[in-house]
């Protein structure tokens, strides 16, 4: 490959060519995560043995592996040979790869990249004609690497540190009384286990539209064994027999075609003194470029993901993954809450709101 530029775009070009190899790793540690490869490298293993363990290839596993330790996400020792040389997974690098429960298990990323990548030809139709594509044109890759990257903060941060920030709704969930807590766009269900496990008096229901990541959501709370209730419904107009005492919307708020209507249809079936939590993106106030790394992030994502997905369905309020607390204020507003304010937790990735009927 020759990359010839002049000094005026190098930096540019530069950028790209760094991101085309960053992009390309993505899709071995995508190879890595859906084959089982880093699991099997726990402990030092040549590419015969690794093909062994695994059932793929050994020429692949050669390839895969040589890649893996240029790349440097694993170790080869010294050996000469190709197919005598023994290579593992670091200890440092089994939370970011292995360990779906640790803080850094960034791997699901891939997976995310790849659905999104399924359907970018849909993406494209969209644009031309101002629509929008399904969720569930993403897929399986996609749904699955959302549920992996939220499940470490959900399934630990979001009771341990999140919901113990508000004093008072901790409090109360905490009391020994029964409390009912909605969870909305609950995914794949790392949320509501959580809080399922977390207060053992609360009825956790959790609600998504999308078929497939409540059937995973089930099929979790059945392997974890907790009693969590998932609805295939849109939150928008599902009715419940009893109101709640807590609602929460974690980073879903932004992919909702109606938000609004969501948010209007939630105050009613919310206890007086109930209140919403909302957890969403933690973008700069206002526009601003060029961006930080945080915005680079979200811009993307919205450009080939959550903007499409929020212009699936008509009307829509289009919001997109930039989220700014003003819109996030201007929602709530417009759906009859009386007090709005942002929570005092910190948080890298997310922004909290409580809403007040």
């Amino acid at each position: 490959m020759c990359l010839t530029t002049t000094h005026t775009d190098t930096a540019l070009a530069d950028r790209l060519f760094q991101s085309t190899i960053q992009t390309l790793e993505l899709y071995s540690v995508y190879i890595g995560k859906k084959l089982g490869l880093y699991r099997a490298l726990r402990d030092p293993v040549t590419c015969i043995e690794l093909s062994l363990k695994t059932g793929i290839a050994v020429r692949y596993a050669r390839e895969w592996l040589e890649q893996q330790a240029v790349a440097g996400f694993i170790v080869a020792d010294g050996e000469r040979d190709g197919y005598l040389r023994k290579y593992h997974i670091p200890e440092e690098h089994i939370g970011v790869l292995v360990d779906d429960t640790d803080p850094s298990h960034v791997a699901p990323f891939a997976q995310m990249l790849v659905g999104i990548a399924r359907a970018l030809p849909d993406v494209l139709l969209a644009y031309k004609a101002g629509t929008g594509v399904p969720y569930e044109k993403y897929g399986l890759d996609f749904r699955q690497g959302q549920g992996g990257i939220n499940k470490p903060a959900f399934s630990h941060d979001l009771t341990s540190s999140w919901l113990p920030a508000v004093p008072d709704l901790h409090q109360r969930l905490t009391s020994g009384d029964e409390v009912r807590i909605l969870d909305v766009g609950c995914g794949v269900g790392w949320s509501s286990i959580a809080l399922a496990k977390a207060y053992p008096n609360a009825k956790v229901t959790g609600i998504d539209m999308d078929a497939g990541s409540i059937q995973e959501a089930a099929a979790h709370a059945t392997r974890e064994r907790v009693d969590v209730r998932f609805l295939n419904d849109d939150a928008s107009y599902a009715t419940f027999s009893e109101p709640f005492d807590l609602i929460l919307i974690l980073e879903t708020l932004h992919d909702l075609s109606r938000p609004t209507a969501v948010l209007e249809n939630l105050r009613r079936v919310l206890k007086n003194d109930g209140c919403i939590i909302i957890g969403d993106e933690r973008v700069a106030e206002s526009f601003f470029s060029p961006g930080d790394e945080l915005e680079r992030m979200m811009y993307g994502w919205s450009v080939t993901h959550c903007l499409p997905v929020s212009m699936s369905e008509h009307p829509t309020e289009a919001i997109g993954t930039v989220i700014r607390p003003a819109k996030v204020m201007e929602i709530a507003g417009r759906a009859g809450f009386s007090k709005i304010e942002i929570l005092p937790i910190d948080n890298m990735l997310f922004r909290f709101y409580r809403l007040i009927p």
